[in-house]
């Protein structure tokens, strides 16, 4: 934890502090940006207060009196719902304006950590609860020189695999000696090979054809595939991370998608449908790099309009159900701000040094068409980390 960084966020966002909470790990937030270990035994409520200034102050429960020890701050010790309730007033007198990990009608819900209940408790003591959602942008999002690196090592190795997976599907489909490949096969086989070169990743990855491609979150399964054959339609949404243990630091996802067509040229509604959601991603890449490149705020809900206005004009609004983009950091869905007007109104800044997915979509009930791309920002600039496709494959 870095005490007096915490502390200078806390007094720029104009607030009296920070107030962590956590039981049963119901906040990994908090466990992050604290320096906890996220996998300790926790069963009973702990709290911790970072004022704007001062010393920052602990309430524990008597069994797991030891759980925030590493941690700087006088220890306040309670066991019955009593004491807690004396406690907590203790730890927060004199504090009124306080961020928790809480979000106003949920409208960030990646931040909504704290229970009703809890918000309920401290606003009847007269606190005012406001969201750390900006605050934890900024200790959750914003990227280490090694984290960036950690990317870019991913995005070198995942790249190469998807090239090769075309091929590898046409090497397939070229062999007499084996059987029709599978969308299943394919995840198999793009799994194994992120495995021997150090890249992990949760789920997936998601190999589709044709009416598949528009489930945005399709998982073909051993039981449940598609077969890929001469004239099909594809999309590949591949992602992944170098193993933390192998990079020794928290690595940072990269995560693409590609489209393909198979054996034939793209029909015209493809050929539409394709250059609609390319033109949506290049007006959302291009809003971001014009306001850095200025010197100007931009939001996330901003930089979705930006792609969704392309798609709205083309006519297809209504088959473009997601938000246009997601944090990205150690988890894949990161904690920082979101491309989103749809789904939520984000209207947390886009940082510098941090990184995110540029992915709008068509989905049609025939087939449906998303491109992927990850940026990465700094101050005065940002930029496409890999490769960002401009034609329907070929395979």
């Amino acid at each position: 934890m870095n005490l007096s960084a915490l502390q200078a966020a806390i007094r720029e966002a104009g607030l009296d502090g920070w107030l962590f909470y956590d039981h049963h790990h119901r906040d990994p937030i908090a466990a992050r940006i604290l320096g906890l270990d996220e996998h300790a035994h926790v069963t009973r409520r702990w709290y911790y207060y970072v004022p704007a200034t001062g010393d920052p102050s602990k309430l524990v429960h008597r069994v797991e009196q030891g759980r925030l020890d590493t941690l700087p701050g006088a220890k306040t010790l309670y066991s019955s719902w009593q004491e807690l309730h004396s406690g907590i007033e203790n730890l927060l007198q004199g504090q009124t304006k306080i961020a928790m990990q809480y979000s106003p009608n949920n409208d960030i819900m990646y931040v909504s950590m704290v229970d009703a209940g809890t918000v309920e408790f401290l606003r009847a003591m007269g606190k005012q609860i406001v969201s750390s959602a900006d605050l934890v942008s900024q200790f959750e999002a914003v990227l280490t020189a090694e984290q960036v690196d950690s990317h870019y090592q991913a995005q070198r190795k995942i790249d190469a695999i998807l090239v090769e997976g075309w091929r590898e599907i046409r090497r397939r489909l070229n062999s007499s000696q084996s059987a029709q490949p599978t969308e299943f096969d394919m995840v198999v086989w793009l799994g194994e090979a992120m495995r021997r070169e150090g890249i992990l990743w949760d789920n997936g990855p998601n190999v589709s054809v044709n009416a598949n491609c528009s489930d945005s979150h399709y998982e073909p399964t051993a039981e449940k595939t598609a077969p890929i054959r001469e004239g099909d339609f594809l999309l590949i949404d591949i992602w992944g991370r170098q193993d933390p243990k192998i990079a020794k630091l928290a690595s940072i996802y990269y995560d693409i998608t590609w489209t393909a067509v198979v054996g034939r040229e793209p029909s015209v509604r493809e050929q539409l449908v394709f250059d609609t959601v390319r033109n949506a991603r290049d007006a959302a890449i291009a809003a971001v790099q014009t306001a850095f490149a200025k010197n100007l705020p931009i939001c996330g809900f901003e930089a979705d309009d930006a792609a969704r206005n392309v798609i709205r004009a083309a006519g297809f609004a209504e088959y473009f159900t997601h938000r246009t983009g997601h944090n990205i950091a150690q988890e894949l869905h990161g904690s920082g701000a979101h491309l989103d007007n749809l789904e939520t109104h984000d209207q947390r800044r886009i940082l510098p040094n941090t990184c995110f997915s540029v992915e709008p979509g068509i989905y049609l009930p025939e087939f449906g068409i998303r491109s992927e791309v990850d940026m990465l920002t700094a101050p005065g600039k940002a930029w496409v980390t890999g490769p960002a496709q401009q034609e329907l494959v070929r395979i």
